[in-house]
Formats: C-alpha cells, structure tokens, sequence
C-alpha cells in the first residue's frame, strides 16, 4: 500500500544531509578555536553577572555572503578589539541565516552559491570553515539562531547566540534556546512589544523536551536544562526606536516584575536607527551617554557593519559584486566603525568600573 497520493504531496525531494558528526570529522575544532569560544562565553556569562565592567558589542556585516572579505573584515575587527579589549568585548556579528517576511536570499547555509541551487549541505560546511578561521583568529563569534537544526553543525564555534524578533515568540525557538551552550540575546517584537522577549526569557531559562536531532543525525528527543542566560535585546519596533531613556527603563520595570536580571542590549540598527545604517554610529553614541549618566542594565549593544557602506542587490553576474558590501541589509562602513568604538572606549574608560560597585 503506497501514500505516494496522501503524504508528502509537496514535497519535492528529500536529498541526503551529512550529519553533524560527519561534518565535524571534517572540519574539527582546534585548540586555538576551542579556546576563543570558551572565553568569549565565559567574559559574556560575567559581564551579564556583572563580575566584568565592560560592554560588549556584537558587530559585523548583517549577513555573510563572501567569505574573503568576511575573513578581511574579521582580521581588520581582531586588530580593533585588541586595542578596546579594557573596556569593550568585542563578538563578531557572524549571520549566516537570514529569516525573510516574504522571500529573498535566504542566506550563506541555505543557498552558499547565491544562484538559487540551495546546496544546504555544501553551506552547513563552507559555514562552519569560516566560524573556525574566525575562532581561530582570537575573535569570538556571535549570530542569529534561525533554524533548530544548525547549532548540532555550528554550536560548537558560537560565543553569543540572537533570536531575532520574527522568532522571539515562536516556542520552537524558546526550546531551542533552553538548551544552548551559549547566553542567548531575545529580541523585542517587530512591533516593539517586549513582554514577547521576557517571556522567551522565562521559558527559555526552564528545561524543556522537544524533537531534534543528535550529532549522528538521527532523529532525538532533546531534553534541556534551562539556560539561565537569557537577556533582552531592544531593536525598535513598527518604525519607531525604543533605545532612549524612557523606553530602557520601561524595558528595566519589565524584567523586575518578572524577576529578571535588568540586562539589555540595543540594537543601533533596525527600527532603532529608522533602518537608516548612517545613524547607528549616534545611537551608540546616546547608549554610552546613557552609561556616563548613571544607567547600570545596559550590558551590550550591536551594530551592523562591512568593509564598506550601503548595500547591493544581487547580480545575476556574481562577479559584479562590490567586495565588502552587503547584499542585505545596509551597513555602516569600517571607518565609521573603528571611530564609533574607539569613541566609546574613551568615554566608557573612567566610568565602567563603578557599574560593578
């Protein structure tokens, strides 16, 4: 008897995935990688239990399509964190899923050769090479936890892990989050309601049991500890930014009522910047005000940047790419970058250490 007629009827294929074993057989974590995300966690873990001053900034191109000039930006970002490290963790934004409200490139992992021919399981692999050069460089990496399969592929290399405001709500994500290795940022809704991220928080921080797979690939019932690192991520909502002074301390009131360490990231970017990546640079600036007058709950910010400024659609000729410039959203240049943190490094020098007393 055959269900050829009744399941599956949209489906189209099933084509063979490698499992997470196989891949990392492959591309093992070495020494140097195993270090970087291992210390990167544990200054974030401190930083968010407040035995470490500083502020940490998630920054980076909004996704990643060229893995050349991903590596020119890491090294060029390695060099700048080196030089902030006193008073700024420096996690690079490593995105390489990127939800879509309707359609578009889906991202690095979901089709790595930008033609549409969704080579996942050639993705998963170039993905994890460029998380282990990055590593390996000293450089810990931060992104977006988008697809509940990937962290068996990927975990091992992240340092900080976003679920992003499409998702904050969705219990698979919630679940998900509740058994990463990593602190895990929630960010408000797309309309600015945070009471969806505390929430994600609460449950996240429980055990849960839910379907996944295991590192051989097969199918597995996924049991959690909680994960008490969860922290809210302000990124504006229906065009409207929620960065300045009144919103954090409605965003501090939510979490006290819900009995919740008061730690917040910005986002400069998304509707906390009007999707306008030239302002982000000032609303870094207003968040490291808001510290220098006296705020103790924001730990953490993010910043969308490349190599170089603005955005590009996607050629049908690939080799027509401007190199450094993101097919995504448009980010802030690396001059702008370099200014804007070394700026809040001077400013944030005298006044971090007094946040822990």
């Amino acid at each position: 008897m055959t269900t050829l007629d009744i399941d599956n009827i949209n489906v189209a294929a099933f084509d063979p995935m490698p499992s997470p074993d196989d891949v990392h057989a492959r591309l093992p974590l070495s020494a140097a990688a195993k270090r970087t995300v291992m210390q990167g966690r544990e200054a974030l873990r401190n930083i968010l239990d407040r035995k470490d001053q500083r502020l940490f900034v998630v920054v980076g191109p909004c996704s990643i399509h060229d893995p050349v000039a991903g590596l020119d930006y890491a090294k060029r970002l390695k060099a700048l964190a080196d030089e902030v490290s006193d008073t700024l963790l420096i996690v690079m934004r490593v995105y390489f899923e990127k939800p879509r409200t309707t359609t578009g490139w889906k991202g690095y992992i979901n089709d790595p050769h930008m033609d549409d021919s969704f080579r996942v399981d050639e993705g998963m692999e170039k993905a994890r090479r460029f998380l282990l050069e990055v590593n390996e460089l000293g450089l810990p990496a931060g992104t977006e936890a988008l697809d509940p399969i990937s962290p068996q592929y990927l975990g091992d290399l992240i340092a900080w892990s976003a679920i992003g405001a499409r998702t904050t709500e969705s219990q698979t994500h919630r679940e998900m989050s509740s058994g990463l290795s990593t602190p895990v940022g929630f960010k408000n809704g797309t309309n600015g309601d945070i009471g969806v991220a505390v929430n994600a928080i609460l449950s996240a921080s429980r055990p849960h049991s839910f379907l996944g797979i295991n590192s051989q690939g097969r199918t597995a019932i996924v049991r959690t500890k909680g994960n008490r690192y969860g922290h809210v991520v302000l990124r504006g909502g229906d065009g409207r930014p929620n960065y300045d002074t009144v919103s954090v301390s409605m965003a501090e009131q939510s979490l006290q009522k819900a009995k919740l360490p008061a730690n917040i990231v910005v986002d400069c970017s998304h509707a906390n910047s009007y999707k306008k990546p030239e302002l982000q640079p000032l609303v870094m600036a207003d968040v490291v005000n808001q510290i220098r007058l006296g705020n103790k709950s924001i730990v953490g910010t993010m910043i969308e940047s490349h190599i170089h400024a603005g955005n590009q659609p996607i050629p049908e000729d690939l080799s027509q790419l401007k190199y450094g410039c993101s097919v995504t959203d448009a980010c802030i240049d690396w001059e702008s970058t370099e200014k804007s943190l070394r700026d809040a490094a001077v400013l944030l020098r005298d006044v971090l250490p007094d946040r822990l007393g």
